[in-house]
Protein backbone atom coordinates (compact mmCIF):
# COMPACT_ATOMS: atom_id res chain seq x y z
CA UNK A 1 0.00 0.00 0.00
CA UNK A 2 1.02 3.65 -0.74
CA UNK A 3 0.97 7.07 1.18
CA UNK A 4 1.29 8.46 4.28
CA UNK A 5 -2.39 9.38 4.28
CA UNK A 6 -3.68 5.82 4.52
CA UNK A 7 -0.99 4.99 6.83
CA UNK A 8 -2.30 7.58 9.24
CA UNK A 9 -6.44 6.15 9.09
CA UNK A 10 -5.53 2.86 9.02
CA UNK A 11 -3.70 0.07 11.13
CA UNK A 12 -1.12 -1.74 9.49
CA UNK A 13 0.01 -3.94 12.19
CA UNK A 14 -2.09 -7.05 11.79
CA UNK A 15 -2.77 -9.49 8.70
CA UNK A 16 -5.97 -7.73 6.68
CA UNK A 17 -5.27 -10.11 3.37
CA UNK A 18 -4.07 -13.62 4.39
CA UNK A 19 -4.39 -14.94 0.78
CA UNK A 20 -4.76 -12.49 -2.72
CA UNK A 21 -8.32 -11.68 -4.00
CA UNK A 22 -7.21 -9.95 -6.87
CA UNK A 23 -6.82 -12.33 -10.14
CA UNK A 24 -3.32 -12.98 -10.99
CA UNK A 25 -4.43 -14.28 -14.61
CA UNK A 26 -5.88 -11.00 -15.34
CA UNK A 27 -2.60 -9.16 -13.84
CA UNK A 28 0.08 -11.16 -15.89
CA UNK A 29 -1.84 -11.02 -19.22
CA UNK A 30 -2.15 -7.44 -18.62
CA UNK A 31 1.36 -6.71 -18.43
CA UNK A 32 2.39 -8.56 -21.25
CA UNK A 33 6.20 -10.01 -22.35
CA UNK A 34 8.10 -9.17 -19.62
CA UNK A 35 11.02 -10.91 -19.48
CA UNK A 36 14.07 -9.90 -17.96
CA UNK A 37 12.33 -6.10 -17.11
CA UNK A 38 11.74 -5.11 -13.76
CA UNK A 39 8.36 -5.25 -12.07
CA UNK A 40 7.51 -3.48 -9.03
CA UNK A 41 4.49 -5.20 -7.07
CA UNK A 42 2.15 -4.01 -3.98
CA UNK A 43 2.86 -6.99 -1.68
CA UNK A 44 -0.70 -7.61 -0.18
CA UNK A 45 0.12 -11.60 0.75
CA UNK A 46 2.56 -11.63 -2.01
CA UNK A 47 0.39 -14.38 -3.99
CA UNK A 48 0.59 -12.02 -7.18
CA UNK A 49 4.21 -10.98 -6.99
CA UNK A 50 5.02 -14.45 -6.70
CA UNK A 51 2.90 -14.70 -9.87
CA UNK A 52 4.57 -12.23 -11.61
CA UNK A 53 7.65 -14.67 -11.76
CA UNK A 54 6.37 -16.80 -14.36
CA UNK A 55 6.82 -13.40 -16.30
CA UNK A 56 10.19 -14.32 -16.13
CA UNK A 57 11.39 -10.99 -14.81
CA UNK A 58 14.57 -10.08 -13.96
CA UNK A 59 13.31 -8.74 -10.45
CA UNK A 60 9.98 -8.20 -8.48
CA UNK A 61 10.33 -5.59 -6.15
CA UNK A 62 7.66 -5.92 -3.83
CA UNK A 63 6.72 -3.06 -1.32
CA UNK A 64 3.72 -3.02 1.28
CA UNK A 65 3.56 -0.30 4.69
CA UNK A 66 2.17 -3.50 6.80
CA UNK A 67 5.08 -5.56 8.27
CA UNK A 68 2.19 -8.41 8.65
CA UNK A 69 2.10 -8.07 4.75
CA UNK A 70 5.33 -8.66 4.68
CA UNK A 71 5.21 -11.26 6.60
CA UNK A 72 3.33 -13.52 4.41
CA UNK A 73 5.02 -13.09 1.55
CA UNK A 74 7.61 -14.56 3.63
CA UNK A 75 6.27 -16.99 5.33
CA UNK A 76 4.99 -17.77 1.72
CA UNK A 77 8.99 -18.58 0.50
CA UNK A 78 10.01 -20.36 3.40
CA UNK A 79 7.03 -22.75 2.16
CA UNK A 80 7.92 -23.08 -1.65
CA UNK A 81 11.23 -23.74 -0.37
CA UNK A 82 10.70 -26.74 2.26
CA UNK A 83 7.24 -28.10 1.11
CA UNK A 84 6.37 -30.01 -1.87
CA UNK A 85 3.32 -28.68 -4.29
CA UNK A 86 0.89 -30.79 -1.76
CA UNK A 87 1.71 -29.95 1.18
CA UNK A 88 1.90 -26.16 0.34
CA UNK A 89 -1.56 -25.88 -0.53
CA UNK A 90 -2.63 -27.99 2.58
CA UNK A 91 -0.19 -25.62 4.61
CA UNK A 92 -2.02 -22.66 2.65
CA UNK A 93 -6.17 -24.29 3.62
CA UNK A 94 -6.57 -24.61 -0.22
CA UNK A 95 -7.11 -28.25 0.55
CA UNK A 96 -7.63 -30.25 3.76
CA UNK A 97 -5.15 -31.17 6.00
CA UNK A 98 -4.50 -33.41 9.07
CA UNK A 99 -0.63 -32.93 8.62
CA UNK A 100 -0.85 -28.43 8.99
CA UNK A 101 0.96 -28.59 12.29
CA UNK A 102 4.20 -30.23 10.73
CA UNK A 103 3.56 -28.66 7.12
CA UNK A 104 3.92 -25.29 9.18
CA UNK A 105 7.01 -26.32 11.25
CA UNK A 106 8.91 -27.58 8.23
CA UNK A 107 7.69 -24.06 6.78
CA UNK A 108 9.02 -21.71 9.75
CA UNK A 109 11.62 -23.20 10.26
CA UNK A 110 13.57 -21.50 7.27
CA UNK A 111 12.55 -18.01 8.79
CA UNK A 112 14.23 -15.40 10.92
CA UNK A 113 14.21 -15.42 14.86
CA UNK A 114 11.43 -11.93 14.67
CA UNK A 115 9.01 -14.01 11.90
CA UNK A 116 9.38 -17.32 13.63
CA UNK A 117 7.69 -15.27 16.72
CA UNK A 118 5.72 -13.91 14.74
CA UNK A 119 3.97 -16.62 13.48
CA UNK A 120 4.08 -18.40 16.30
CA UNK A 121 1.74 -16.48 17.91
CA UNK A 122 -0.45 -17.05 14.98
CA UNK A 123 0.13 -21.01 14.84
CA UNK A 124 -3.55 -21.90 16.41
CA UNK A 125 -5.13 -20.05 13.56
CA UNK A 126 -2.98 -21.32 11.02
CA UNK A 127 -3.77 -24.86 11.67
CA UNK A 128 -7.37 -24.24 11.68
CA UNK A 129 -7.89 -22.02 8.81
CA UNK A 130 -4.87 -22.31 6.87
CA UNK A 131 -1.93 -19.80 6.33
CA UNK A 132 -4.67 -18.41 3.59
CA UNK A 133 -7.17 -18.02 6.13
CA UNK A 134 -5.96 -15.86 8.89
CA UNK A 135 -6.58 -12.49 7.51
CA UNK A 136 -9.39 -10.26 8.45
CA UNK A 137 -10.26 -10.29 5.26
CA UNK A 138 -11.51 -13.58 5.50
CA UNK A 139 -12.01 -14.28 8.85
CA UNK A 140 -15.51 -11.92 7.30
CA UNK A 141 -16.10 -14.21 4.47
CA UNK A 142 -15.87 -17.10 7.48
CA UNK A 143 -18.17 -15.27 9.47
CA UNK A 144 -20.84 -15.15 6.45
CA UNK A 145 -19.83 -19.00 5.26
CA UNK A 146 -20.31 -20.61 8.38
CA UNK A 147 -22.98 -18.24 10.39
CA UNK A 148 -25.23 -16.67 7.74
CA UNK A 149 -24.82 -18.55 4.67
CA UNK A 150 -26.80 -21.56 6.05
CA UNK A 151 -29.47 -19.84 7.00
CA UNK A 152 -30.14 -18.88 3.82
CA UNK A 153 -29.35 -21.65 1.36
CA UNK A 154 -28.90 -25.40 1.87
CA UNK A 155 -25.79 -27.10 1.66
CA UNK A 156 -26.76 -28.65 -1.41
CA UNK A 157 -27.49 -25.40 -3.21
CA UNK A 158 -24.29 -24.01 -2.00
CA UNK A 159 -22.83 -27.29 -3.68
CA UNK A 160 -24.54 -26.64 -6.61
CA UNK A 161 -23.14 -23.23 -7.47
CA UNK A 162 -19.85 -24.95 -8.38
CA UNK A 163 -21.25 -27.56 -10.50
CA UNK A 164 -20.48 -26.56 -14.04
CA UNK A 165 -23.54 -26.02 -16.50
CA UNK A 166 -24.15 -23.85 -20.02
CA UNK A 167 -24.62 -19.82 -19.00
CA UNK A 168 -28.39 -19.91 -19.42
CA UNK A 169 -28.08 -22.88 -16.88
CA UNK A 170 -26.30 -20.34 -14.62
CA UNK A 171 -28.31 -17.50 -14.73
CA UNK A 172 -31.21 -19.44 -14.33
CA UNK A 173 -30.24 -21.05 -11.05
CA UNK A 174 -28.67 -17.36 -10.22
CA UNK A 175 -32.51 -16.00 -10.46
CA UNK A 176 -34.61 -18.83 -9.03
CA UNK A 177 -32.45 -20.62 -6.96
CA UNK A 178 -30.33 -18.46 -5.36
CA UNK A 179 -31.60 -14.79 -5.26
CA UNK A 180 -34.33 -15.45 -2.56
CA UNK A 181 -35.37 -12.71 -0.31
CA UNK A 182 -33.08 -14.05 2.42
CA UNK A 183 -30.22 -13.72 0.15
CA UNK A 184 -31.13 -10.13 -0.79
CA UNK A 185 -31.61 -9.47 2.76
CA UNK A 186 -28.15 -10.65 3.72
CA UNK A 187 -26.73 -9.21 0.76
CA UNK A 188 -28.28 -5.60 2.20
CA UNK A 189 -26.78 -5.96 5.71
CA UNK A 190 -23.69 -8.16 5.93
CA UNK A 191 -21.67 -6.19 2.55
CA UNK A 192 -23.12 -2.86 3.71
CA UNK A 193 -20.06 -0.28 3.59
CA UNK A 194 -20.27 0.00 7.32
CA UNK A 195 -19.88 -3.92 7.91
CA UNK A 196 -17.47 -4.54 5.55
CA UNK A 197 -15.14 -1.65 6.62
CA UNK A 198 -15.60 -3.14 10.42
CA UNK A 199 -15.18 -6.49 9.49
CA UNK A 200 -13.64 -6.87 6.53
CA UNK A 201 -11.37 -4.00 5.43
CA UNK A 202 -10.73 -1.23 7.10
CA UNK A 203 -13.35 1.80 7.75
CA UNK A 204 -10.38 4.31 6.40
CA UNK A 205 -10.64 2.38 3.06
CA UNK A 206 -14.01 3.66 2.43
CA UNK A 207 -13.64 7.66 3.50
CA UNK A 208 -13.64 8.27 -0.53
CA UNK A 209 -16.61 5.84 -1.29
CA UNK A 210 -19.80 7.14 -2.70
CA UNK A 211 -22.72 4.85 -3.47
CA UNK A 212 -23.87 1.67 -2.15
CA UNK A 213 -21.29 -1.68 -1.48
CA UNK A 214 -24.33 -4.01 -1.45
CA UNK A 215 -25.35 -2.91 -4.73
CA UNK A 216 -22.15 -3.19 -6.00
CA UNK A 217 -21.44 -6.77 -5.61
CA UNK A 218 -24.89 -7.88 -5.83
CA UNK A 219 -23.96 -6.32 -9.82
CA UNK A 220 -20.62 -8.36 -9.63
CA UNK A 221 -21.69 -11.40 -8.55
CA UNK A 222 -23.66 -11.95 -11.43
CA UNK A 223 -20.37 -11.74 -13.88
CA UNK A 224 -18.74 -14.08 -11.23
CA UNK A 225 -21.88 -16.79 -11.40
CA UNK A 226 -23.08 -16.00 -15.01
CA UNK A 227 -20.85 -14.45 -17.48
CA UNK A 228 -18.02 -16.96 -15.95
CA UNK A 229 -18.39 -20.75 -14.54
CA UNK A 230 -18.59 -20.58 -10.70
CA UNK A 231 -16.69 -24.28 -10.95
CA UNK A 232 -13.02 -22.31 -12.21
CA UNK A 233 -13.22 -19.77 -9.31
CA UNK A 234 -11.12 -20.27 -6.34
CA UNK A 235 -12.24 -16.79 -4.95
CA UNK A 236 -15.66 -17.79 -4.56
CA UNK A 237 -15.68 -21.18 -3.76
CA UNK A 238 -13.32 -19.50 -1.02
CA UNK A 239 -15.93 -17.37 0.12
CA UNK A 240 -18.71 -19.75 -0.08
CA UNK A 241 -16.93 -22.96 1.25
CA UNK A 242 -14.08 -24.16 2.72
CA UNK A 243 -10.37 -23.78 0.84
CA UNK A 244 -10.35 -23.66 -3.53
CA UNK A 245 -12.32 -26.51 -4.91
CA UNK A 246 -11.15 -28.06 -7.96
CA UNK A 247 -9.37 -24.69 -9.20
CA UNK A 248 -6.29 -22.62 -7.65
CA UNK A 249 -5.16 -19.06 -7.90
CA UNK A 250 -2.63 -18.36 -10.51
CA UNK A 251 0.64 -19.27 -8.37
CA UNK A 252 -0.73 -22.05 -6.24
CA UNK A 253 -1.06 -24.14 -9.47
CA UNK A 254 0.85 -27.19 -9.46
CA UNK A 255 2.15 -26.57 -13.14
CA UNK A 256 3.53 -23.86 -11.93
CA UNK A 257 5.15 -24.21 -8.08
CA UNK A 258 8.31 -25.62 -9.76
CA UNK A 259 9.05 -22.56 -11.98
CA UNK A 260 8.31 -20.22 -8.96
CA UNK A 261 10.37 -21.75 -6.51
CA UNK A 262 13.35 -21.67 -9.14
CA UNK A 263 12.75 -17.97 -9.28
CA UNK A 264 12.77 -16.93 -5.55
CA UNK A 265 15.65 -15.21 -5.46
CA UNK A 266 14.36 -12.97 -8.19
CA UNK A 267 12.18 -11.46 -5.33
CA UNK A 268 13.12 -7.74 -3.90
CA UNK A 269 10.97 -8.07 -0.49
CA UNK A 270 10.64 -4.09 1.00
CA UNK A 271 8.57 -2.57 3.79
CA UNK A 272 7.58 1.11 3.36
CA UNK A 273 5.52 3.54 1.06
CA UNK A 274 5.38 2.99 -2.52
CA UNK A 275 7.23 6.57 -2.34
CA UNK A 276 9.91 5.18 -1.07
CA UNK A 277 10.93 3.43 -4.08
CA UNK A 278 10.12 6.49 -6.61
CA UNK A 279 12.29 8.38 -4.27
CA UNK A 280 15.19 5.97 -4.82
CA UNK A 281 15.78 6.73 -8.30
CA UNK A 282 15.15 2.93 -9.62
CA UNK A 283 12.95 2.77 -12.83
CA UNK A 284 11.04 -0.51 -13.22
CA UNK A 285 8.81 -1.68 -16.85
CA UNK A 286 5.60 -3.16 -14.89
CA UNK A 287 3.36 -2.27 -12.12
CA UNK A 288 1.05 -4.15 -10.33
CA UNK A 289 -0.46 -1.12 -8.05
CA UNK A 290 -3.19 -3.55 -6.72
CA UNK A 291 -6.08 -0.97 -5.90
CA UNK A 292 -4.39 1.55 -4.00
CA UNK A 293 -5.30 5.11 -5.49
CA UNK A 294 -8.67 3.73 -3.78
CA UNK A 295 -7.76 5.18 -0.39
CA UNK A 296 -6.24 8.18 -1.92
CA UNK A 297 -8.00 11.76 -2.01
CA UNK A 298 -7.51 13.01 -5.32
CA UNK A 299 -5.48 15.15 -4.66
CA UNK A 300 -3.10 12.44 -3.46
CA UNK A 301 -3.50 10.50 -5.99
CA UNK A 302 -2.37 13.18 -8.34
CA UNK A 303 0.84 13.37 -6.69
CA UNK A 304 1.59 9.66 -6.33
CA UNK A 305 0.65 8.58 -10.17
CA UNK A 306 3.32 11.61 -10.85
CA UNK A 307 5.51 9.88 -9.13
CA UNK A 308 5.00 6.97 -10.32
CA UNK A 309 5.44 8.06 -13.80
CA UNK A 310 8.79 9.20 -12.58
CA UNK A 311 10.24 5.93 -12.01
CA UNK A 312 8.52 4.19 -15.38
CA UNK A 313 10.80 3.44 -17.92
CA UNK A 314 9.28 4.22 -21.52
CA UNK A 315 6.48 1.90 -22.31
CA UNK A 316 6.37 0.83 -19.11
CA UNK A 317 2.27 -0.47 -18.21
CA UNK A 318 0.28 0.94 -15.19
CA UNK A 319 -2.17 -2.07 -13.69
CA UNK A 320 -4.57 -1.48 -11.20
CA UNK A 321 -8.04 -1.71 -9.66
CA UNK A 322 -11.13 -0.08 -8.72
CA UNK A 323 -13.79 -1.24 -6.66
CA UNK A 324 -15.95 1.43 -5.89
CA UNK A 325 -14.03 4.90 -6.38
CA UNK A 326 -13.26 5.72 -9.98
CA UNK A 327 -9.67 6.65 -10.65
CA UNK A 328 -7.95 6.80 -13.81
CA UNK A 329 -5.28 8.83 -14.66
CA UNK A 330 -5.00 12.35 -13.62
CA UNK A 331 -5.70 14.69 -16.38
CA UNK A 332 -2.26 16.52 -15.05
CA UNK A 333 -0.50 13.21 -16.76
CA UNK A 334 -2.86 12.53 -19.68
CA UNK A 335 -0.87 13.40 -22.53
CA UNK A 336 1.99 10.68 -20.99
CA UNK A 337 0.05 7.71 -20.81
CA UNK A 338 -1.85 5.63 -23.27
CA UNK A 339 -5.32 3.22 -21.85
CA UNK A 340 -4.15 0.15 -23.26
CA UNK A 341 -8.86 -0.90 -24.26
CA UNK A 342 -7.88 -4.07 -25.49
CA UNK A 343 -6.04 -5.64 -22.34
CA UNK A 344 -9.17 -3.80 -20.26
CA UNK A 345 -11.31 -5.60 -21.93
CA UNK A 346 -10.26 -8.55 -21.49
CA UNK A 347 -9.07 -8.53 -18.18
CA UNK A 348 -12.73 -6.97 -17.26
CA UNK A 349 -14.30 -10.03 -19.03
CA UNK A 350 -12.01 -12.55 -17.66
CA UNK A 351 -11.88 -11.49 -14.28
CA UNK A 352 -12.90 -14.17 -11.67
CA UNK A 353 -11.95 -11.82 -8.19
CA UNK A 354 -15.70 -9.94 -8.97
CA UNK A 355 -15.39 -6.94 -6.27
CA UNK A 356 -13.82 -4.78 -8.37
CA UNK A 357 -16.02 -2.39 -11.00
CA UNK A 358 -12.90 -1.41 -12.79
CA UNK A 359 -9.73 -2.89 -14.55
CA UNK A 360 -7.19 -0.04 -15.66
CA UNK A 361 -3.73 -0.90 -17.69
CA UNK A 362 -2.31 2.24 -19.03
CA UNK A 363 1.09 2.43 -20.91
CA UNK A 364 4.04 5.01 -20.34
CA UNK A 365 5.07 7.16 -23.27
Amino acid sequence: MSGAEIASHARFDQIRYAQLWEDADVLNAALGDQRGKVLVSICSAGDNALGLLLLDPARVITIDLSPAQVACLRMRVAAWRALDHQGFVELMGSRPSQRRGALFDAAAAGLPAELMAFWAERREAVLQYGLGGVGKFERYFRILRQYLLPIVHSRATIDEVFVSKPKAARAQFLDRQWNNWRWNLLLKLFFSNVVMGRLGRDPAFFEHVEGSLAEHVAGRLRHAAVDLDPAENPYLHWILKPGHGAALPLAWRAEHYDTIRARLDRLDIREGALETLVASGEKADGFNLSDIFEYMSPEVFETVYGSILAAANPGARLVYWNMMVPRRVPAAYAGRVTRLEPEIAAGKAADKAFFYSDFVVEAVQ
